[in-house]
């Protein structure tokens, strides 16, 4: 069973920056992709971030953090990361990282499908 863990998370002042990871206890062939979702009280959880974990990268981003927030990995250390940048109170939430095998992209959106695992979540606090 994968275990993931995030770190990374607290806060910040609008306009900051935060960097979150999480590792990975391994890599499992079917799950391609890795990502960050979010999750705030009184909404749906929300992808964020997709990368892929085989091959190259190929990010992808919801429209919401487009610009801002940049995911990378480091599989040697078999991290993810998130760095955030020009954070705003809209960003605050509960953030997960996640393993899967489909990434699915809508209208700006995107979604992983076929989840394998999920971690505990790190709360990340963005005051104005």
């Amino acid at each position: 069973q994968v275990q993931l863990m995030e770190s990374g998370g607290g806060s910040a002042q609008a306009g900051g920056s935060l960097t979150l990871s999480c590792v990975t206890s391994e890599y499992k062939y079917m799950n391609i992709y890795m990502g960050w979702f979010r999750q705030s009280p009184g909404k749906e959880r929300e992808g964020v971030a997709l990368i892929q974990t085989r091959g190259g990268d190929y990010p992808l981003y919801a429209d919401s953090v487009k610009g801002r927030f940049t995911i990378s990995q480091d599989k040697g250390k078999k991290t993810m990361y998130l760095q955030m940048n020009d954070l705003k109170p809209e960003d605050t939430a509960m953030y997960y990282c996640a393993a899967g095998s489909t990434a699915r992209v809508g209208a700006g959106t995107v979604d992983l499908v076929n989840v394998d695992a999920w971690g505990q979540g790190t709360q990340v606090t963005v005051s104005s």
